[in-house]
Formats: C-alpha cells, structure tokens, sequence
C-alpha cells in the first residue's frame, strides 16, 4: 500500500526513523566506525554495491541515513545524502559531475566561500567556472554556456546580497542547455522554499544555519529530485552513465535509476574525499529538525518587525529584506516564498564603513560572530570578515558593499532586540 503523503511538520518531527518493538523512540547515535558481518561473502556484496548495508561509517552510518531521509522527503526528492560541511556539499555537488576540462555556470550573488570555491580551488582541479548577473537576460546569461558546460548554480536566497532567485527562469534556462540547476536552498530552508516544485534538479544545504538552528554542529546536505535524465545527455555526463572500472564496470544509472547520482556521491566522492557528518553531528541536527517548522515563522516574524524599524531610523541609509514591503524582491519572495523567506536580511548607515563598524562594536544583546541563521541575533560586516578575500570589484558583483550589515535575527522576543539595536544608535 502507498504511503500517504505527510505534511512537513510532521516529516519534521517523524520523518527518517521510525522504531520497531522495543526500539529507541528517539534516533540512536550509532557511534561505530564499522559493522559485522558473519560471512566473507555477505561483506563482499557490499563491497561491490550488489547488496545495501552498512560496514564503514566512512561512506554509509544509520543516524546519518536516517536525517538524510528526514531533509530527503522535506525536499521532496528521491534521494540525499550528510556531508561534513555546506561547503563540503557545494563541492560533491559540483565534482559529482564535473571533472578537469569541464566548465559550468553560477550567479555570482552567492555565499564568499562558495565564490572563492568555485574560482579558485576548482579551477586548480581544471574545472572552468563563469559567474553570470542572475538578474540578466535568458539570452544574456546563455552566451555564458559552453560545449562542456555541465551545470547551473544558484542561491534561493543569496548570502548576504539577499537576493530573490527567479527560480522558474533559471530552470528553465538550465533545461534549455542540458545540464542540472543545482540550487543552494540554506536561508529560507525547505519550510519556506521547495526548489524541486519550481523546476530545480539538486539541492544544497548547509544544515550548520536554520537545520541545525542551534549553533552547535557544522554539517552540509545535497538533495537530488531524482528529476534529471542523466541518459538524455549521456555523452555529457559519462561518469554517471558509462561503466565505472573502481566498481568492476558497474553503470550507476543502470544500476541505480534515480538513485544514481546521490549513490555516485556517496561510493565514490565520500569513499575516496572522506568528507562525511559524524554521528553525533547527524544526531544534533535531527534534533533542530525536529523544531524547524516552529521556528522559522518566527525568524520570519521577528525579521519584518527589525526590518520596519531600521527602516524608519534616521541614521540608516537602507534595508534590504526581501518580506519588506517595497523591497525590489517582495513580489518574487512572494511567488516562491508565500510563508516567509528567513530571518536574515542586510542594512547600511549613512555613515559609510566606518559608522557600520562602530554601531556594530555597540552591540551588547546581538553578538558580533561568524555564524548566520540560529537561535540567537548575530550580525556580521562581510566586506571585514567571510568576504574580506574578494577584491572590491567581486565584492560589487557579490553584492556585498562596503557598509553592508548583515543582521541574522533568531528567535528571542523581537522587543528586545530592536532595543539593543537603538541603544547601539
């Protein structure tokens, strides 16, 4: 029989484990690095991918499959998988498909770490990336395509820049080329934004902001819709669709249908890269997840009554909260992003840099940290801190300019907040 399709406060909650008689109620940490077997024949099918189980944390662990499930069906997708950090994830994501001599395309309005990971590491690995203006023309961000380009990147929201991505043009786009749009979906999570129902192939999270939710543990995820038809363009992604010699010739496409990529990821990229959650990480966030349904409408919450404040203070020269009414991205947020977008946005003083920096210094309930998305108001100058490796020009074309703030607004009483804020005016 069907599973009925549950709602996601209840995948939230539910989703992922699901004990037997006399098994734990709550998720077990299965804090092993290996697990036994009772024949030399049993490992070997594991080992050659004939059979499912567990026998190295390395690549496979119980508490982790079970999370990755519990994002999986929030997603909506066919398969995901745990890594070790978002950046980590961006990185799978992209290498999973892309090797020396292969090009694909971004948005230039992205996280600074995952700027510099795509223009700098991967191209010492001989992978070619172009950044495009999201807000172009299809025609204009099309020239950016190439014979061996092989895939489309984007944030849903953009950190910090705060831009909207127009969902349905990128996918679109992507479609139009023959390559996956792979969408990082961190900021408004999948309780405010689901990129698969607008046409995206791939999923990326850093599960370390709004997932986790807590501050506590340093985690990525990558989701597949399970969407993409690796056959159709199979001359353009032969690792996913020729014979793998490390698995004895094994087709993961054959082998696997709509699992192929997520599988790929794990018995390749993490058995050879390593970059794997720990058990305990997994165990931590599954237990943000459990509450992230109730706290996102409250960051959202709290997030539009601290935008309408700075908007009204003399000493602010501007706001940038795609849920603020006559933001230039209000009615896009609204289209894809009905219930909320975060509780993230960026603002600026009249005095420039200098007057940013030392309103910042003022703050005594907000604290100053390298962190976005918990529990707890932070804030951030990312022209001095997560962006300070750009140069003024990818600063400009990451929209991060020199007096930006970003202020991340958890979910303390909005009151107490918006005084902390005036005393540091």
């Amino acid at each position: 029989m069907k599973e009925e399709k549950k709602n996601l406060e209840t995948i939230c909650v539910q989703a992922g484990w699901t004990p037997k008689k006399g098994e734990p109620r709550v998720l077990p940490i299965y804090q092993s690095t290996t697990f036994k077997y009772e024949t030399s024949e049993q490992m070997a099918k594991l080992f050659d991918l004939e059979e499912s189980g567990y026998f190295y944390t390395r690549l496979q662990n119980p508490t982790n499959d079970a999370v990755a499930d519990k994002i999986c069906q929030l997603e909506g997708g066919v398969a995901a998988m745990l890594t070790s950090s978002g950046q980590a994830a961006n990185f799978y994501a992209i290498f999973n498909i892309c090797s020396a001599g292969d090009h694909f395309v971004s948005a230039s309005a992205i996280y600074g770490g995952t700027y510099n990971l795509f223009s700098v590491t991967l191209k010492k690995l001989g992978i070619d990336v172009t950044f495009i203006d999201q807000e172009a023309s299809d025609e204009e961000i099309k020239k950016a395509f190439r014979p061996n380009t092989k895939a489309l990147f984007a944030e849903t929201i953009a950190n910090p820049a705060m831009n909207v991505l127009d969902i349905e043009k990128f996918a679109c786009i992507a479609q139009s080329q023959g390559v996956p749009l792979i969408i990082d979906n961190t900021f408004p999570t999948p309780i405010n934004c689901r990129p698969f129902e607008w046409g995206a192939d791939i999923v990326v999270h850093s599960t370390t902001k709004y997932m986790d939710g807590h501050a506590t543990s340093v985690g990525g995820a990558i989701v597949d819709s399970g969407n993409f038809d690796w056959d159709a363009h199979a001359d353009k992604y032969p690792g996913l669709t020729q014979p793998d010699d490390s698995y004895h010739g094994l087709t993961y496409t054959k082998a696997f249908g709509k699992g192929a990529y997520i599988t790929k990821a794990t018995v390749q990229l993490m058995r050879d890269l390593g970059s794997i959650q720990s058990p305990q990480n997994a165990f931590l966030l599954n237990l943000g997840l459990e509450t992230l349904h109730l706290r996102m409408p409250r960051h959202c919450e709290n997030a539009l009554k601290v935008a309408r404040y700075l908007q009204s203070r003399p000493e602010v020269a501007w706001v940038n909260y795609p849920g603020l009414e006559g933001n230039i991205y209000y009615d896009r947020a609204r289209k894809y992003m009905p219930n909320g977008t975060c509780g993230v946005m960026t603002f600026g003083l009249k005095g420039g840099r200098d007057a940013s920096v030392g309103f910042m210094d003022r703050l005594k309930l907000v604290a100053i940290v390298t962190h976005v998305a918990d529990a707890r108001t932070c804030v951030l100058h990312p022209a001095s801190h997560t962006h300070r490796q750009l140069s003024d020009e990818q600063l400009i074309a990451a929209g991060v300019a020199p007096d930006l703030i970003r202020l991340s607004i958890g979910i303390e009483n909005a009151d107490d907040i918006i005084k902390d804020i005036e005393q540091a005016f």
